[in-house]
Parts: structure tokens; sequence; C-alpha cells
């Protein structure tokens, strides 16, 4: 499977703009299985939301959709969706038939107050495309192992992000950690350039189930970067060396 990570800089609140920008680079591109896009791409990392965030059923969902389909791919990245009165920091999985799946963020950043305005999600999302499990995990989800830990449901982990430049070497260190504990590919998509809050540098990269970078986008540019996954040499992997069936029980209360 052919995938895309575009680490790429938002315009503040200009999901118009945004879309446009993106679509230049995806039409660039052929035969690609998956494109993913980073945390909240059409308008910036908005803990305030009001005036700013976009209906469910939003243009920027409709672009998806039509991308999509024209190119015979999926699409994945959140969005700041307001519906039924609640904002949702809300990742879309968007596939080529026009089938959408999503996952609402569990993990609300609380140092940067999006627990303020924003209802936590609380239902974890495993989306099936083309004989690959996808877990589907928003930024700050990253830091917390228990909730993303494979429970032999999936086998790639997609963490779309806007995680600022003071913080990167941990976002690199723990994407690394979440491949090897979970023998799993993680794919890790990080926004570039500034927003009325924060510096971001990226940090984009394709990790597999060892822990070594496959792949990264360069530090502090806008760029893409090709993913491939290969699952027949992640299922060898793991029935060679069965991790996963030691792993301590638990549940989530």
């Amino acid at each position: 499977m052919k995938i895309i990570l575009l680490q790429t800089d938002i315009c503040w609140a200009d999901p118009v703009a945004n879309v446009a920008r993106l679509g230049k680079v995806i039409d660039h591109y052929d035969k690609v299985d998956l494109f993913v896009l980073p945390e909240m791409f059409s308008t910036g990392f908005c803990t305030l939301p009001e005036g700013i965030a976009e209906p469910a059923d939003s243009p920027t969902l409709q672009w998806m959709k039509q991308t999509a389909c024209t190119h015979d791919c999926a699409l994945a990245g959140s969005i700041s969706i307001a519906e039924n009165g609640k904002f949702y920091n809300r990742f879309f999985f968007v596939h080529p038939d026009g089938k959408v799946q999503w996952y609402d963020k569990k993990h609300l950043f609380t140092y940067g107050g999006e627990d303020k305005h924003y209802t936590a999600g609380t239902e974890r999302v495993v989306v099936n495309f083309r004989g690959v499990r996808f877990l589907l995990e928003v930024c700050y989800d990253l830091r917390f192992p228990v909730w993303s830990r494979n429970r032999g449901d999936y086998d790639v982990a997609l963490y779309v992000a806007s995680w600022p430049s003071p913080r990167v070497e941990a976002w690199k260190a723990l994407l690394r950690a979440r491949a090897i504990e979970n023998q799993c590919y993680v794919l890790g998509v990080n926004r570039v350039g500034k927003d009325l809050y924060c510096d971001y540098c990226g940090g984009t990269a394709a990790i597999d189930p060892y822990g070594k970078t496959l792949s990264a986008c360069e530090d502090g540019k806008e760029g893409q970067v090709e993913a491939f996954i290969d699952m027949n040499e992640l299922e060898a992997f793991r029935k060679k060396f069965p991790v996963l069936e030691d792993a301590d029980a638990f549940t989530l209360n």
C-alpha cells in the first residue's frame, strides 16, 4: 500500500485557501492509496472554535469526498467540527466510494485549553481499508499508550498533529515507542509554520514495527513523503516474535 504524508503550513481560519493548496499537491500524484493530512488542516489548531469550526457536513469534508473519488484513494485528517451545539476535533477517514468514518479526539489538550471548548470522544476507531487496519489517533493521544495499545486489532497507527516545535523531540520519540510496543507501523503527520500561538517544525515520519524510520519530511519545511505498508513483512515479524501475546491484560474504565 502506498501512502503519502503531507507536511504542510496552514493558513489561519481559511479553509478555502488551505484546501486549494492541498488539492494542488494531491493532483500531482497518481496511484496513491491514502493521503494523510495534519490535525485541523483546514483552519489551524483553534482552541477557540466559535466562528471558526465547520459544520459536520462541511465544504472541507465534501472536498475530501470528491478528491477521494477523483483519485480513487482515501483521505485522512482532522477538522474542527461544530455539531448540535458542541465542538469536536474530528479525524475523518474518507474512502474513495464516499464512505466516511471518523474518530473524535479522546485526549483533549488541557495545557492549551482545548478541553474548555471541545467535547472529548469516547470510542476507539479502527478503519479497514484495502486489507490494512488503521487506528485513528490525534496529536495529544500520542502521550497515552494505554489508549493506543494494540489489541490485535490494527496494523498501522495514524497520528495527525499540530505538535509545537519546543516539544518535537517528544513527538519523534513517542512515534517510535508506539511502533515498537505495538508491533505496528506508525505514520505521524505534523504541520509546519506558525499560528497565533505556536511555531511548528514538522517531524512527519513513517516508522516500521522495529522502530526504524522508513522515511521522513525535512524539519521546518513543507513537503511530502511516501510510506509503503508491507503486510506480509508485518505478519511474518509478528509470527516470528509474538510480543503482543505476552502483553498485560487490562480494561479501560
